[in-house]
Parts: C-alpha cells; sequence; structure tokens
C-alpha cells in the first residue's frame, strides 16, 4: 500500500471521526441513519425561542425551525455554554511589576473553553446530512429565500464521495429583470423560472493555500453587500474549527431587478469552492469546467509552487479566468484575452468589488459558456442524488405523466386531459346555483335542471378517462408511499415547468396593464380607455389562468371524476371500481400534509360529495379526532400563504402567477410534547384566495368575497384576517366584508374568534404609532359593523356586539417581509418574529378552544356551502350538526320523560288499587312527589352528565336550561295529573258509597242464604243437575227479595234519542232519512270538495279576482318562462288559497269555489267535531249514568257553529251539510257514550250486579251441601275473589311493561318525534292506503294514534306474541309470590296473636291493598275456622289452579282494562308539537309540544296540492314544494282577506303563523311526496275534483320514483 493511500486512509477515518463527534454534541448521531423528515417539523412543536442561548443538543431542531420560519439568524444562533466551561473570566493575579510579561505573556489560560462551540455552518450541513431528501428540498428551497448560498457539490461524512444535490434545488423558482439596451433605450424583460432550467454564467471563485483575506466575503459584495449570502470569517459565531464546510461548493445566484443600479443586467450564478482549492482536486475540476469565469485568490507564487500547477493550467484554458492576488498592489490588468489579475492589496473591499464587476460584466458581455444545473446529472465521477431508486421510480412515473404533454399548448392540456373540470364542471356550478333562483313553473324548471346536471354528469363520467389521469391514478394507488411522495413531488415540478415560459410572459403583460390601470384610476379616470384597460386585464387574467396547470388541477379532476360517479351511482347503482378509491388516496396525502382544495376557486363552488367522502376517509384512517381551524382571509398578494408557509411549515403555494384560488386545507399535528396544552390533535389550516380578486373583477366580484368570507369565517374557529399596508381606504372594503361575514355568524349562532394581521408596516417599534393605528382600525370595524347591521338586519351599535374583540390584543403588526428590495432582499429578521409572536398568540387562543371534530367540520361544510348558494345566508343557513344533536337530545328527552312516565304509572296503578280497596280516601301532592323523587333525582343527575360530559356539550349549553326546565314542567304536570285522576276516583268511591255498603250487604245474604239452603237440601239432590236445578229455583226470589226497593238502570237507545233532537231542530225528517240511509255523513271529514254542500246564490258572493285577472291570464297563456307564476303568486289572480283582489263576482262554478273556503270548511268540522267530543266526555257517564241533555248540548253548539260560520262568509251551506254533520258528531259520540253508559249500569244496577254473582255463589252452595268445612269454603271464595283481581291487575301491569319493551325496542317509538313521524309515513307508502293518507294529510294526530294503536296490535300478537306471553306470564308469576307471602304472613300473625277469622281477612287483604283489589267478606259465616294452617293450604291449592289458568290468558283481555299500551303510548308519543306548517301542512317534528324559541320545522314538506291547493278558476292543482317556494321570487297573501302580499323569501314578515316555522330552501329533493301524488294521481283528482294539468301538470321526472325510493327518501332526510 503506498504512502499515499495510507495518508488518504487516516485523513479519511479522522474525518468519520470528527464527524461523529460533531453530530454526537448536536445529538444527531442517531439521525444520520434514520433521517429527518418534513412530518417532524410540519407539527405544532415548542415555540421557538428568538433571543435566549441555545444549548448543543437544541442547536440542530432551533436551527431548523427558525429556517422554515424565514429567519436568516438561524444561521448565528447564540450557544450556551456548558457550566463547566468557563463562563466566568479566570483570574490569574500576578505582582505589579509583571505587568507587560502578564499583558503579553502567550501562556496563561483562555477565558475561552477549551473546546469551542459549533462552528454555524457545520450546524447547518449536519442538518443537512441528517435529513431524509424531502427535509432536505424543503431546507434548501428556505435557504434560497433567505438569499444564502445553497451546497452545490458536497462531500459525504463518511465515504467523503462527492454528491451534487439536484433534487434540492428543484422547487427553487427565481424570478428577475433582463436589461438590454437596444436603439439607445434599454428595454427590460421578466423572467420567471425554475433554477434548475435556469441558463447563466457561472462565476466560480477557488482559493489556493491559505490566506489572510475572506475569500467568502469577497463574494457577498458582489451580490450583495448588505447580506452574507455566503458564510465567512467574520460572520457572528465563526470559529477557526470548521468541520463539514471544507470540499462544499456553494452556489448563489444574482438576480437583477432591472434598475439602473443593478451590478449585473442579467442572471449569473456564483460558485464558492470552500478550503484550499489545491487540496479539493475533483470539486475544482467540476467547477473549472462547468464555469464560465473562473476567479483564483491566491498569493504570490513561485515557480515551483504546487499551486503553480493549478494557475498555469487555468491559464492555459480557453474559459476566462480572474486571478485576485492577495498579496500584491497591482491594479486590474488583461494579461492576455480573457485572462486578467489584480492585486488586493491595501485596497478597500468596495474598490475592488466594483472592479471585479467590471471585469466580470465585461467578460460576459462576450459570447461565453452557459451553465445550468440539471447537466450536473452528466458529469462522471460524482454521485447525484436523484440517481436513487426510489426518486428514479417517482420521476420515471411522473415522465409517463408530462411525456404525454410536450409539445402542447400548456391552455390546451386541461381541456384534453382534464375535461371534467372545464366547462362542464362550470356549467354544472351555473346550473346548480340557478336551482335556488327559479322562475316560472317553478317545479319544472328545477326539474329541468336537475336533468340538465344528471346529463353533465354523464358527460363527466364519458370524459372521465383520459390517459393522464390513468396514469395518475394508477401511480398514486400502485407506488410504496415513499415512491409515491417522489412521484407526486416530480409531477408537480415537471408541470410547474411547463407552464414557466407561457406564466412569465403574461405575467409580465398582467404587470404592464395593471400599472396602466391603477394610472388611469389615480387620475380618477372614468372614460372608456380604462373599461377598455379593465377588459384587458380580465382577458389577460383568464389566459393567467388557462395556463396555470398544476397537481392541485389534477386533484380536481380527481374529485370531479368522483362526484359524476358517485352521482350516478346513486341512480343505477352500479358497481364500484377504480374511482371509489379516490377518497382514500387523497385522504393519506391529505394526513401526510398535502394541501387539499376546499373551494374551486376557479368555479367559485364547493365539491360537496367529494369533499364529503375525503374527510370521511380521513376519519377512518385517523379517527374523529378534534381540530383547532384557522382560517385567513385577506386581499390578494398580501402574502397570506407565505405567512402560513412561515408559521406552520406548510406548503401553499406562493410562486408568483401561483395565487391560492378559492381556498385550500392543511393538516398541522400537535406533537405530542405540546398534546397536554390543547384540547385537539390537529390544527387545520384553511388558506384562501385574495379578496378583492382582480382575476375575478366585475360585478360578481363582491359576491364572490362575501361568499368565500362567509364560508371560511363560518368554518373557523378562528380567522386571521390579514391586511398589507397601512392605508385604511384600502382596508374599507376588506373590513366591510369580514366585519359582515361575522355579523352573518352571530345571526346563525356560530361564534368564531378573529385576530387582525397588519402586514408591511414601515416601523412596527413605534408603540405610539401602533396605537393609533390600533384606534383607526377599531373606528373602521365599529364604523362597518353598522353599515353591516344595516344589510344584515341586526342590532349592532359597534364591533363588539357582533364578535368578542380586544383591540390590544388580537391586533398585530407585522414587519415588511422583505430586508430591502427584491428580488436580492432576504427576508426581514422582524418578520419571523412576528411570525412567532402571531403563532404564539394563536396557539395561546387556541389553547382555550375545544376545537371542532372532523366529522363536525365536514358537517359545517355543507351547511356554510348550502347556505351560501342561496340568496339569504341568514335564512338559508341550516347548522345539520346543531339539527342532529338537537335531535338526539330530543331522543334522551324522551327517555327522561319515559323514566318518570313509567314510574309515574306505577305509583298511580298501586294508589288506584289502594282507593279500589277502600283503603285510601285521600292522596297529597306531597306525598306523590316523595314517591317520585328518587326517580326524579336519578334523571337530574343522567341529565347533568348528559350535559357535562356529552362530547357536544359546547353545543348542547344553549339547550340545558330549556329542556332542565321542560322535564320539571313533565314531572310536575305528571304528579298533578296523577292527583287529578286519584282524585277524581276516589270522588266517584264517595259518590258509589252507598251502592258498595249495598253489594257488600248482598254478598253477606247471598253467603248466608247460601249456607241455609246447603243445609235445608242436605242430601236431598241426586246429583248435580238436581242442585243446580234446586239453586236456580230459589235464586230468582233472591234477587227480588233484595232489590225488590231498588229502581233498576234502563238501556238507552242512541238512535231514537238522535232522530228525537234532529226534529227538534226543525229539520226535515225526507233529509234525516236520505243521510242514514246513504251514510255519506260518515266520511264528511274525509271528503276533499265541499262545493256540493254550498248554495249558488247569486246574491251571495264569493271574493274573487278582478277582470284585470282574465287579462292577464289570457297575456300569461301566450307567455313562456317568465311571471305566470310570479304574477299568479304576486296577486294571487291564479294561486288560489290567499287572498282576494278586492273586487267580486257571483260563485258561478267548482272552479270558482276557491281553496281557502274549502279549507275553512274542514276546519270548521274538525273544530265541531272535537268540540263535540270533549263536551261529552266532561259528562259524569260512568258515574251518574247518561242524560238526554248532553247530545241536545251538543246538537245546539253544532247549529250555533255551522249558523256562526255561515254568517262571516259569502256563501250559505246547504241544510243537508248540517244534517250530515249533526249525524257525524253523534256517530263520534255515540260509542263513547254507550261504552260509559255500560259501565254505570255495571257499576250501579242492584240486579245486574247480584246476577253477575250467581255462579260464585252457587260454587259456594254446592261446596256447603257437599259438606265441606267452612275453611274450605271460605278458600273457595277467597280464591274466586283473587282471580278476578289478580286478572286485572296482571292485565294492568303487563300493559305498562309492554309499553315500556315496545318503546325502548321498537324503532318506531324509541327516537324522537322525527322517528315516529318517519315510521307513520313509512307505513303509509308500505299499505298504499290512500284513506290513510287523506287522514294523516288532514288529521295527522288521528292517524299517528292510529298507527300507534295498529303497531301495538301487530307487536302483542302476530309479530312478538311470545315476548308479550313471557311478559305477562313474570307478571303473574310476582303476583303469585306476592299473595302466598302474603298467606304467610297473614297466617303467622294470627296465629301469633291467637287472632280469628276477620282478624286474618284483615291482615291479608291488607298487605295486598296495593295490588289487588280485594272486597271485604263477611267473616260471621266463618267465625268458627280456627285452623289458619289449613286455611292457608287451601287458598295455595286454589292459587295453584289460578296461575295454572292465568298461563293461557289471552292478551286480548287487556282491553277490558283501565292501562292499555296502545293508550300510554300515545300519551307519551303524542306529548309534542302538533302546528303544521302554513303553506302545505307537514306538522312540526319537534318532540317537545312547547319549544320555544326554537322554530317549527319539518325536514319533509310537500307539494300543496296535496292538501287541495289549486289555481282559482281552474281546476289546475298545485304542485309546488314551499321549501321550492321560498327560494323563488313569488310572492303570497298571508290570509285569505289580506290586501297586501308577501315576498316568498320574506314570508316569516307573513303573521303569528309564519314568523315561527324554519322552511329552508331544499331544492325539494324528497321523492316520497313525488312519488305519492304519482301514485295517487287519479284518487287525488276524484277527491278534491281538480286535475293535476297546465300549471299542475306533474313533472315526468318524478314519475320515475318508485315506492322503494320514496321509502329511503325519508331516511336519507332524517339523517
Amino acid at each position: 500500500m503506498s504512502e499515499k493511500t495510507l495518508e488518504e486512509i487516516n485523513m479519511k477515518e479522522k474525518y468519520q471521526r470528527e464527524s461523529e463527534k460533531l453530530l454526537s454534541r448536536l445529538h444527531l448521531q442517531d439521525k444520520y441513519e434514520q433521517k429527518l423528515t418534513p412530518a417532524d417539523f410540519l407539527r405544532i412543536n415548542r415555540s421557538v425561542k428568538q433571543h435566549h442561548d441555545t444549548s448543543e443538543k437544541d442547536l440542530a431542531h432551533t436551527f431548523l425551525q427558525r429556517l422554515m420560519m424565514l429567519d436568516y439568524r438561524a444561521r448565528y444562533i447564540p450557544v450556551k455554554q456548558d457550566s463547566t466551561g468557563g463562563s466566568n473570566p479566570k483570574q490569574q493575579h500576578t505582582k505589579t511589576g509583571d505587568d507587560f510579561d502578564v499583558l503579553f505573556s502567550t501562556s496563561l489560560e483562555s477565558d475561552q473553553p477549551k473546546q469551542s462551540h459549533v462552528h454555524p455552518m457545520d450546524v447547518q450541513m449536519a442538518v443537512y446530512h441528517c435529513s431524509d431528501s424531502f427535509l432536505k428540498q424543503n431546507m434548501i428551497t428556505k435557504l434560497s429565500q433567505c438569499q444564502y448560498a445553497l451546497p452545490f457539490l458536497v462531500p459525504d461524512p463518511v465515504t467523503l464521495d462527492i454528491e451534487c444535490p439536484l433534487w434540492t434545488f428543484r422547487q427553487i423558482m427565481k424570478s428577475w429583470k433582463i436589461t438590454e439596451t437596444k436603439d439607445d433605450s434599454n428595454i427590460v424583460t421578466m423572467k420567471s423560472i425554475p433554477i434548475y432550467k435556469a441558463e447563466t454564467p457561472m462565476v466560480s471563485f477557488f482559493r489556493l493555500g491559505s490566506l489572510s483575506l475572506s475569500k467568502s466575503q469577497l463574494m457577498n459584495t458582489l451580490i450583495n453587500d448588505r447580506h452574507s449570502t455566503f458564510f465567512h470569517r467574520n460572520c457572528p459565531g465563526s470559529t477557526k474549527s470548521r468541520h463539514l464546510m471544507d470540499g462544499v461548493a456553494e452556489i448563489a445566484w444574482y438576480c437583477p431587478a432591472g434598475k439602473p443600479n443593478d451590478a449585473f443586467t442579467d442572471c449569473i450564478a456564483f460558485c464558492n469552492l470552500h478550503g484550499d482549492a489545491l487540496m479539493i482536486e475533483k470539486q475544482r475540476e467540476i467547477l473549472m469546467e462547468k464555469s464560465s469565469v473562473n476567479v483564483v485568490l491566491l498569493p504570490t507564487l513561485e515557480r515551483g509552487d504546487k499551486s503553480w500547477t493549478v494557475v498555469s493550467a487555468l491559464l492555459k484554458s480557453p474559459e476566462p479566468l480572474i486571478c485576485l492576488i492577495v498579496d500584491n498592489e497591482c491594479g486590474a490588468v488583461e494579461m492576455k484575452e480573457g485572462k486578467y489579475k489584480m492585486g488586493l492589496k491595501d485596497r478597500s473591499w468596495s474598490d475592488v468589488s466594483e472592479e471585479l464587476k467590471g471585469i466580470i460584466g465585461k467578460i460576459l458581455s462576450r459570447p461565453h459558456a452557459s451553465f445550468q444545473l440539471e447537466t450536473m446529472a452528466e458529469v462522471s465521477g460524482i454521485r447525484v442524488d436523484e440517481d436513487d431508486t426510489v426518486c428514479r421510480k417517482g420521476k420515471t412515473a411522473a415522465m409517463k405523466i408530462v411525456d404525454l404533454l410536450q409539445g402542447m399548448d400548456v391552455s390546451k392540456i386541461k381541456d384534453k386531459y382534464l375535461p371534467c373540470q372545464g366547462r362542464l364542471w362550470h356549467d354544472w356550478c351555473k346550473i346548480n346555483k340557478e336551482q335556488y333562483h327559479l322562475k316560472g313553473n317553478i317545479e319544472k324548471e328545477k326539474c329541468k335542471k336537475q336533468q340538465k346536471l344528471e346529463e353533465i354528469r354523464q358527460e363527466q363520467c364519458s370524459a372521465s378517462c383520459s390517459k393522464l389521469m390513468k396514469l395518475f391514478t394508477e401511480s398514486l394507488s400502485s407506488l410504496p408511499s415513499e415512491e409515491k411522495e417522489y412521484f407526486l413531488k416530480w409531477t408537480q415540478i415537471l408541470l410547474d415547468a411547463l407552464s414557466t415560459d407561457d406564466l412569465s410572459s403574461i405575467l409580465q403583460k398582467y404587470d404592464e396593464k395593471w400599472s396602466e390601470v391603477l394610472t388611469l384610476k389615480k387620475k380618477h379616470d372614468k372614460s372608456k380607455q380604462l373599461m377598455s384597460k379593465q377588459t384587458e386585464l380580465e382577458e389577460i387574467s383568464e389566459k393567467l389562468q388557462s395556463a396555470t396547470f398544476g397537481l392541485e388541477h389534477i386533484f380536481r379532476e380527481i374529485g370531479q371524476i368522483y362526484e359524476a360517479h358517485k352521482s350516478l351511482q346513486e341512480q343505477t347503482e352500479m358497481e364500484e371500481t377504480d374511482w371509489s378509491k379516490y377518497p382514500e388516496l387523497a385522504a393519506e396525502l391529505m394526513i401526510s400534509g398535502h394541501p387539499m382544495e376546499l373551494m374551486d376557486g376557479d368555479a367559485g363552488h364547493v365539491p360537496l360529495t367529494w369533499i364529503s367522502s375525503l374527510l370521511d376517509e380521513v376519519i377512518k384512517k385517523l379517527g374523529d379526532k378534534r381540530v383547532f381551524v384557522l382560517s385567513v382571509l385577506g386581499v390578494q398578494s398580501s402574502g397570506k400563504s407565505t405567512m402560513l408557509n412561515a408559521m406552520f411549515g406548510l406548503q401553499f403555494a406562493v410562486s408568483a402567477g401561483r395565487c391560492t384560488k378559492g381556498a385550500f386545507m392543511q393538516l398541522v399535528k400537535v406533537s405530542e410534547e405540546k398534546k397536554k396544552d390543547f384540547k385537539f390533535d390537529y390544527v387545520l389550516v384553511v388558506d384562501t384566495e385574495g379578496l378583492r380578486a382582480l382575476e375575478l373583477a366585475g360585478n360578481a366580484t363582491l359576491h364572490h368575497d362575501n361568499e368565500l368570507a362567509t364560508f371560511v369565517v363560518g368554518l373557523g374557529n378562528m380567522t386571521l384576517i390579514n391586511i398589507f399596508g397601512e392605508n385604511p381606504a384600502e382596508m374599507q372594503d376588506v373590513l366591510q366584508i369580514v366585519v359582515q361575514a361575522f355579523m352573518r355568524m352571530k345571526k346563525v349562532k356560530l361564534s368564531p374568534t378573529c385576530v387582525f394581521v397588519h402586514q408591511n408596516v414601515s416601523d412596527i417599534g413605534a408603540a405610539e404609532k401602533n396605537m393609533d393605528g390600533k384606534r383607526r382600525l377599531q373606528e373602521k370595524l365599529d364604523q362597518m359593523a353598522k353599515l353591516a347591521a344595516k344589510e344584515e338586519v341586526c342590532d349592532a351599535e359597534c364591533f363588539n356586539d357582533v364578535i368578542k374583540f380586544d383591540v390590544q390584543k388580537d391586533v398585530k403588526y407585522f414587519a415588511q417581509l422583505w430586508e430591502g428590495s427584491p428580488p436580492m432582499a432576504p427576508p426581514n429578521p422582524g418578520y419571523s418574529e412576528s411570525i412567532q409572536d402571531l403563532k404564539n398568540i394563536i396557539l395561546s387562543k387556541a389553547s382555550q378552544s375545544a376545537g371542532t371534530t372532523l366529522s363536525q367540520f365536514k358537517s359545517k361544510i355543507k351547511d356554510l356551502w348550502n347556505a351560501l348558494l342561496k340568496e339569504n345566508f341568514v335564512f338559508s343557513f341550516k347548522n345539520t350538526l346543531e339539527i342532529a344533536v338537537y335531535r338526539k337530545l330530543e331522543v334522551q328527552y324522551a327517555n327522561w320523560t319515559w323514566t318518570l312516565r313509567s314510574n309515574m304509572l306505577t305509583i298511580e296503578n298501586q294508589l288506584h288499587t289502594r282507593i279500589e280497596n277502600g283503603k285510601l280516601d285521600n292522596v297529597e301532592l306531597s306525598y306523590l312527589f316523595k314517591e317520585m323523587s328518587k326517580t326524579y333525582e336519578e334523571i337530574k343527575k343522567g341529565m347533568k352528565v348528559y350535559f357535562d360530559d356529552d362530547r357536544d356539550k359546547e353545543m348542547l349549553v344553549q339547550w340545558r336550561g330549556r329542556f332542565e326546565s321542560k322535564i320539571k314542567e313533565f314531572h310536575d304536570e305528571q304528579v298533578r295529573g296523577v292527583k287529578r285522576k286519584l282524585d277524581e276516583v276516589i270522588q266517584q268511591k264517595k259518590a258509589c258509597k252507598k251502592m258498595d255498603d249495598k253489594k257488600t250487604e248482598f254478598e253477606k245474604k247471598l253467603l248466608q242464604k247460601s249456607k241455609e239452603l246447603a243445609q235445608q237440601l242436605k242430601d236431598k239432590a241426586k246429583d248435580e243437575e238436581e242442585l243446580q236445578k234446586q239453586f236456580n229455583s230459589v235464586w230468582s226470589g233472591w234477587v227480588t227479595e233484595f232489590t225488590g226497593d231498588t229502581k233498576p238502570i234502563e238501556d238507552i237507545n242512541l238512535e231514537e234519542e238522535q232522530m228525537s233532537i234532529l226534529q227538534e231542530l226543525s229539520i226535515d225528517w225526507s233529509l234525516i232519512d236520505d243521510s242514514k240511509s246513504c251514510e255519506n255523513y260518515k266520511d264528511i271529514s274525509k271528503i276533499g270538495d265541499y262545493y256540493e254542500y254550498v248554495t249558488l246564490n247569486k246574491n251571495q258572493e264569493l271574493c274573487n279576482e278582478s277582470q284585470r285577472y282574465q287579462d292577464d291570464k289570457r297575456q300569461n297563456r301566450n307567455t313562456k318562462g317568465q311571471g305566470r307564476l310570479t304574477t299568479a303568486w304576486v296577486s294571487l289572480k291564479h294561486f288560489l288559497g290567499y287572498g282576494s283582489t278586492g273586487q267580486k263576482e257571483p260563485l258561478k262554478s267548482r272552479e270558482d269555489f276557491p281553496y281557502e273556503e274549502q279549507d275553512l270548511i274542514r276546519s270548521l268540522i274538525d273544530h265541531v267535531e272535537q268540540q263535540s267530543i270533549d263536551t261529552i266526555k266532561s259528562k259524569p257517564v260512568a258515574t251518574r249514568g247518561y242524560s238526554p241533555t248532553y247530545l241536545q248540548e251538543v246538537a245546539k253548539n253544532v247549529k250555533e257553529k255551522v249558523t256562526e260560520f255561515e254568517s262571516e262568509r259569502k256563501y250559505a251551506l246547504k241544510k243537508e251539510f248540517t244534517v250530515d254533520l249533526l249525524l257525524y258528531v253523534f256517530d263520534k259520540a255515540g260509542s263513547w257514550i254507550s261504552d260509559s253508559h255500560n259501565k254505570f249500569r255495571k257499576s250501579n244496577d242492584a240486579v245486574t250486579f247480584i246476577e253477575s254473582k250467581k255462579m260464585q255463589y252457587y260454587n259456594i252452595f254446592r261446596s256447603f251441601y257437599k259438606g265441606n268445612s267452612s275453611a274450605v269454603v271460605l278458600g273457595e271464595l277467597i280464591c274466586e275473589k283473587l282471580k278476578v283481581s289478580t286478572v286485572k291487575a296482571v292485565c294492568n301491569k303487563t300493559a305498562i311493561d309492554l309499553a315500556g319493551e315496545m318503546r325502548c325496542s321498537f324503532p318506531a317509538f324509541s327516537g324522537n318525534r322525527l322517528n315516529l313521524e318517519k315510521h307513520v309515513l313509512k307505513s303509509l307508502a308500505k299499505k298504499e292506503d290512500f284513506d290513510g293518507f287523506i287522514n294523516y294529510i288532514r288529521r295527522p294526530r288521528s292517524q299517528v294514534e292510529s298507527f300507534i294503536k295498529e303497531e301495538v296490535e301487530r307487536y302483542i300478537y302476530p309479530k312478538h306474541k311470545a315476548k308479550a306471553q313471557k311478559i305477562l306470564k313474570k307478571n303473574v308469576e310476582d303476583i303469585n309470590k306476592l299473595v302466598r307471602q302474603a298467606l304467610f304472613d297473614a297466617t303467622e300473625k294470627v296465629k301469633t296473636r291467637s287472632g280469628n277469622t276477620d282478624m286474618w281477612l284483615k291482615e291479608f287483604s291488607s298487605l295486598l291493598k296495593d295490588v289487588l283489589t280485594f272486597d271485604a267478606i263477611s267473616s260471621e259465616n266463618f267465625n268458627e275456622i280456627n285452623k289458619f294452617d289449613f286455611l292457608k293450604e287451601e287458598i295455595k291449592k286454589g292459587l295453584t289452579s289460578i296461575i295454572e289458568e292465568l298461563g293461557s290468558l289471552s292478551l286480548e283481555k287487556m282491553k277490558e282494562f283501565r292501562l292499555k299500551p296502545d293508550q300510554i303510548l300515545i300519551d307519551q308519543l303524542c306529548n309534542c308539537c302538533w302546528v303544521t306548517c302554513p303553506f302545505c301542512s307537514a306538522v312540526c317534528t319537534n318532540t317537545l309540544e312547547n319549544h320555544s324559541p326554537e322554530d317549527h320545522s319539518v325536514p319533509f314538506h310537500r307539494p300543496s296540492g296535496i292538501k287541495g291547493w289549486h289555481f282559482r278558476n281552474t281546476v289546475e292543482m298545485c304542485i309546488d314544494f314551499c321549501t321550492t317556494n321560498v327560494a323563488s321570487d313569488r310572492s303570497f297573501y298571508p290570509r285569505h282577506d289580506s290586501d297586501k302580499f308577501i315576498p316568498f323569501k320574506q314570508y316569516r314578515t307573513g303573521g303569528p303563523e309564519y314568523a315561527n316555522w324554519r322552511i329552508t330552501p331544499d331544492e325539494s329533493k324528497l321523492a316520497y311526496w313525488k312519488w305519492f301524488v304519482c301514485r295517487f294521481q287519479e284518487q287525488l283528482e276524484d277527491h278534491y275534483s281538480y286535475k293535476f294539468q297546465g300549471f299542475g301538470e306533474i313533472p315526468t321526472e318524478w314519475k320515475r320514483y318508485s315506492k322503494k325510493e320514496a321509502i329511503k327518501s325519508l331516511d336519507e332526510m332524517c339523517q
């Protein structure tokens, strides 16, 4: 092995040891293998300390974090010395005479530590070597933005192999202005290009040997004498011990600004080889080969010097050479063509610099070689980082895409390869927005538009298979993660490069034109010239957009392909293909930190389906994490994206011509160490295009800005408002938009916070100036708040009335971004300090917020955008998340109320039994409250837990007080209601006391008589038949004997009563007979057309239209598209149902009979029926019997109501109407009267009572006859009574239990009111029962009650009979146990106290008083009983047979008793809101009966024709949905007698019945009622005697809906 090789090996080993030592000091030793990644810095970490010393272990991270914030002082971080390192100067005391020696001695120890701190460039290079290629790329891009030189040739710290990190340069864009002189004038051309593509001259600097002058410092004077582009020995923190920089070649570019003081007229690359070039042969040779000019710094050489060989070679080479001799004083001399020398000794830097600039300029003015970074890939002997396998594979995949596009005009690429997002998507957006601004025949128009939307989606699907998209999605789904990351980066880099040239020229034209427009504006020029220039500017802007082509457009296309297929899949249910995986692919990228487009800025639209699916996938992968949403708003090009990128290390596009369009979102993770400070896991940043964006100039600008501001302000937990500059006039427009957005949030109950950022402020240090600025801003905000309050109809005197805002804390002033003039200016250090301060403010505020979950964020996007599509945001905003939380709360409320109700039922049941047993004659409220207290307290605790701990507690808090008071109201009402019921039972008991005493006496006598008869007939009867005969022969005598002095209660003949009453009212018998025979009266409440009941008398008039209507109608018949329905609604000349014009015509035909009159007749019938039923039910028929005056009172009331109704109408009702209505009311009341009277008769008629006891006393008689003992007979008697009361108790208890079981497990009953409504509608659709539908439309509560009864019947009998039977058997068993226990306890007590039969009976009945009714038994006939154990056993025998018999008890038996499961459920489920929509009569679905201040609402409104609305003077029914009307330009009359019409968009101003309804435009998507109209078209036409024709013609599209789709649409609306 040669000596040279050995020396190299030793040097290499030493180098490696030094490298290891350095990495160890910086705590990076484990990161050389496991590299740092961008993910380590794309997160919320602990804040960077700006002005504190940093320990060596934190040095690397602090450097990177500050660099990411564009702080060029990241190179100059002060290092904290170790405690052992001599922080205090050492003292060495000497004698006074030795001062000279001490001063000039070199032997004294230094005050500095023995080990010097790490060289700043070693920190940079150590971090560089320990970073993966993506972090290196980010780092180098940031170094370039800081105007620092970049590593160009880098020795590997282990192998010493030379690497050219070409990859790291790929994201750097450079812009400059070239100055050329033509015809004595300077022409400035702008150029903006990726630096790796730039062909520029390269000037390389070398030093030979060790020199006293700094080469790097000299180079800085050429590039930017105010900034250390190249680190040099005189920079802060520099040390002699530099390790990783030797052999590194750095490169920097000088970019001229197109100004006279530019150092050079074109872009020049300057390359600096660190270290002694003599020793660094490889790098030296590469640079010499690639350079346009070589500059060598060297001392005066001897001919035999090693350096001479290098210099000699350079002198002989054709490349220009400048030799700078440090110890020579000569001036600049051109030794021969292209070869210069210049002495540096005793010369000022500025002189040298100027002279050198002149020489270089002169050389480069001649033909010279150019350098392009990309050519480094062809240099042999070095490694290029892009040669890594993963990078190459990523590039290969990206090149396949780019190869497709080569040679194409960039503006045509999107049309050819991304067809879904161009014209098709823009047309779709336009038509979609038009759906909310309909005119003419709105439902038909809507159907046409929806058809057109579907056609566009079809076109998109057909066009979605472009080769480019196939290649892209295949690579995205098939490549491993690292290769995928390279693939995306390469695609972005290569696509950006494609459009660079076009963009540069367009941007230059844009700048020129914009300057011209500004000049004219400053002159207040309103001429055609200004308009012309503005038009030209818009055209250039359009070109700029079409020439912009990047990765975001491909992702936009992916979103559109997905949306198109998804929308069609819902209709065709086609199989899932590759498109279904797109959201998952995008979600992976979003999680890894890629920005995703939220709003398409070109179309001004949010692709909701795509965004929802994307976020669903993010939730699947991460879980429903909490995020703090930070939105950013500001003027275009005000540095929003730059600020965000610097603050969070984001990747929002910031290059010229690529300003953010629309809105993008990006996730930033909160690091583990910071999670303890926050209640969320991520910050989600939403960056937006600039307000007042020039490229969207024109009339649409303000609307677009308002839309965007409202959208992002609504999304954000905090909004950052970025204001550029200090000009209040420029601020005004932005502030007005922002304040209006916040005001809208206040009105829809969203409460974000805000921080204002003033960028580009000249003197942020001047406190007085800042105070004045804040005062001015506060004044402006208050002024804007007043203006916005007028526009939004809201009370606000100042900005603080709109949003919580502290001008002292919530306004941040930012320094100018650049320290000097671009393009060579570095970022201002004050800027990065401002960034850090702002970040701290944001995070401090964020720490007080719980953020929002990703699912809530998704929901909010949908709500905000849907509301923005409509004309009035506040009016249209529907907070679906809030609605979902409220619906969930309603379910909880139903559970809480059921718990209270079921407990109250149990208490009521016990007390009811106690009253019947005569053990209770007064119920105190305090006792009931006490009995309920335990359950009520548990409910209150449960409510507290729910409101305190639920994940949506922040939203729930607004309803907490109301629901707590509602539960209290419900509890108190339940208690008072039971008190009323029990008081009534006690009153009935008292009223029946005389009869009850008689019954007891009867039973006593019957027992005595039975016993006597048995003794008389002892052994005389041969068989059972004879015994029966004997008993029957005396029975009737007993009955007569006992009841002889009691008047029997007669049956009632209601039919005769009714006829008599009708004749008393002077109604012709023939009318009564006709009505009775055809039975039409039974359907009077159901019929749709009451025209036949109306008298057509020419002297009686009905409000109608003016003659002008006829002219309008004729005119409108010939008008297509506009005016017809608008006219109809505005003047109500077509539309029936509301209003009149004041002029009247006689009622001539059915067509003239308006809808509102039909509706009023219906209301009369409903009102009279309800009033009559209430009147009858208030009568004490069950306790005192029926009186004919009851029906007379009802009949009189009906007659009065009809007369009163006629007096207010312009027409009369025929007598047939009154007859039918009376018969109908009698029919409805009759069954209740009969049932009640039968109950009264059963309870109060002596003969009936005694006859009911016949079998019981025959059995007693027979038992005595057979010689059974008194104990046996008493046992039988007790068992007989137990049997009856057990059946009653079991049935009542089973009714409560079954109701509870169904309420918990039956889907229709286990949710809220909306859930019940949905199941009612499903049931109607499944049965296709038209009469049921009509009943539902007319009397929703009646139909819901019928539904509950039917479902209970189905549940108990066919479907879940076994479950019901099981509940019943359990209750039987419970009572069996209770009775057996009572037998045991009563017997033991009597035995202990030596009691008698009377005592035993009292004790036994007392033990059962709460469960079983137990009539008193006279003990006189059983006094001889003394063996109570025997009695107990006899009863147990009988009880066993009773229990066996009850085991087969029919559930039908429940219908005979007091409590019924269906009625319990009706009481529970129907105790809700029944207010109907004033337009379509859909029922409010709020679970609370009185839910003020919450508006009435229902998710499924319906066409108004369903309830009989039609167009006046026609037979044309109306098919419009009120949810469509409220988005239209139509108007309506709020009442039939109104003169003033109300625009539908302001329907709430129509009166109290309108004011409390929330009807939001929903595009009438609900298929259910469309299906209903088509399915029952004929029945509806027959029912109402109108037709679906003309204006009411059913759109063809409606007929496509199947029953299955109709039912499915209910589920979708209830989500």
